[in-house]
Order: C-alpha cells, then sequence, then structure tokens
C-alpha cells in the first residue's frame, strides 16, 4: 500500500503514534525516530531523509537490484563505510525507501465523499505510486512498518469503517482491494518493462504475431476466442484496471445490502 504526508520525513510525532527508544533493532528505530537514533561518533554530516532520497532515485532509475550502498555513497559523495553509520545495512535501507513512499499522495480516509470515492482515490493512487516507483513491486512484503505504511493502512481501513461492514469483513475487504491494485499494477509495470527491453510496444508486438495465432489455434480448438476476435472485443480491451475495480466495488456495495 502506500502513504502520504511529507515524503521526507523521517519520524511521526509521539503525540500521534507513540513509540518506544527500546525497538528490537537499530533498523525498526530508524523507520520510527528517524534521525533522533542515538548514534556514536562526531556530528554527522547528512540527514537520514537524503540518504533516502539518493537511493530512491538509483532504484527509480535503475532498479532495486542495481541498487547497493556503494552507488547511494557515490552519489552522496560520501565513503561507502561511512554510510553504514546512518543505516547499517540495505535490507533497512529499502525499509526505509518503502516508508518514504508511502508517504506520497494522500489518505483515502480524508477524501470527501462517500466510502467508494475513497477507495478510488486510494486505488488509483496506489496505482500511479507503483508506476512511478516500479521497484517497490520488487521489494520483499515482510518488512518492519514505518509509520507512514502504518498511516496509510489505518487510513484504508476507515475508508471502509462505519459503512455497514462487520469488523472482520472490513480487514478482508482492505486486503482483497490492496491485492487487487498490487497485481494489477504488477501485470502493467511488468508490460512496460518488456517494451523498454524490446523496443517493441505491446500493441505492436501482438500484430505481428495476431496472422500466426489465427493459422495455428484455429476456431474448432478455440471457439470463444475466435467469436470474440471477430467481434473486435481485443482491440483495445478497454481499462481493465478500472472495469475490475468497480467490479470488486460492486462486490462489497453487495454486501453492504447482505448485511
Amino acid at each position: 500500500m502506500t502513504l502520504l504526508g511529507d515524503p521526507g520525513a523521517g519520524r511521526v510525532s509521539s503525540r500521534i503514534c507513540p513509540v518506544s527508544d527500546t525497538s528490537p533493532t537499530r533498523g525498526l528505530r530508524l523507520l520510527w525516530l528517524g534521525d533522533t537514533v542515538p548514534r556514536r561518533g562526531p556530528r554527522p554530516a547528512l540527514r537520514l531523509e537524503r540518504v533516502v532520497r539518493a537511493a530512491i532515485e538509483i532504484a527509480d532509475a535503475e532498479g532495486l537490484p542495481a541498487l547497493s550502498m556503494r552507488k547511494v555513497a557515490d552519489r552522496l559523495a560520501v565513503g561507502t563505510m561511512s554510510l553504514y553509520t546512518y543505516v547499517p545495512a540495505k535490507t533497512d535501507l529499502v525499509a526505509l525507501m518503502l516508508d518514504a513512499v508511502d508517504a506520497e499522495g494522500v489518505l483515502p480516509h480524508t477524501v470527501g465523499g462517500s466510502w467508494r470515492t475513497k477507495v478510488e482515490t486510494w486505488a488509483r493512487e496506489d496505482w500511479a505510486l507503483y508506476h512511478r516507483h516500479e521497484w517497490v513491486l520488487d521489494a520483499s512484503a515482510r518488512r518492519p512498518l514505518g509509520p507512514h505504511s502504518l498511516c496509510r493502512y489505518d487510513s484504508a481501513l476507515r475508508s471502509l469503517t462505519g459503512i455497514g461492514l462487520p469488523a472482520a469483513a472490513v480487514v478482508a475487504a482492505t486486503e482483497a482491494i490492496d491485492g487487487y491494485i498490487r497485481g494489477m499494477a504488477r501485470r502493467s509495470v511488468e508490460t512496460r518493462r518488456r517494451e523498454r527491453n524490446s523496443g517493441v510496444g505491446e500493441a505492436e508486438w501482438w500484430a505481428e504475431h495476431q496472422a500466426l495465432l489465427r493459422t495455428y489455434a484455429g476456431a474448432e480448438e478455440f471457439p470463444t476466442i475466435h467469436a470474440l476476435d471477430a467481434e473486435g472485443a481485443f482491440d483495445g480491451a478497454g481499462d481493465t484496471f478500472e472495469f475490475g475495480l468497480r467490479r470488486l466495488l460492486d462486490g462489497i456495495a453487495g454486501q453492504l445490502g447482505a448485511s
């Protein structure tokens, strides 16, 4: 999911999300306390925000596999070993990056209108985020959650709370919507990557292979495909993301009626 607020924010006010200095790892403490985490040695020359932003810029341009502590250090004109005094490991850096991009956009529960309007805003913002930061889809889903990620998740839950769904259904619906957005975005991003790597657009590729498919995949074996093709169903099949999102929300609305 995504987040809001200032993408560069290093911490969340303890008045909103109380935190403790006894966090089990330095990585988790960095997520929640940012530059306020106690450290030894001279006063740091960099802000943690700048380190994270440099890493995001590298991942945006080259992908997550290409990200390394050395590349971040080179971008910031510091020694690689000195970078470890800011972030103890690459896994911690990636967690900070994910929390930072989750700060982009607006919290869906703050959007005016019905619950559907809130959820549609959330879905479209996340869709845009996954295309803006493709590497997010390559990051492990199991990671320590930072303040922005949890605030975003809390906002999504709030968007579906109080509309007539049982508590467990609120969580289930939130997870179903998030899974749909992520899955559809992954398909779209993979298509974009194929186009970039091959230099051939998806429509162009299918046009080149369409005649061969019609030759080898006969109507007797695949009657439905041929029937729909004859009606032009595959010619610009429409916005499947929006179509699926509407149907998913229709299902949730139907559950409200059933309740």
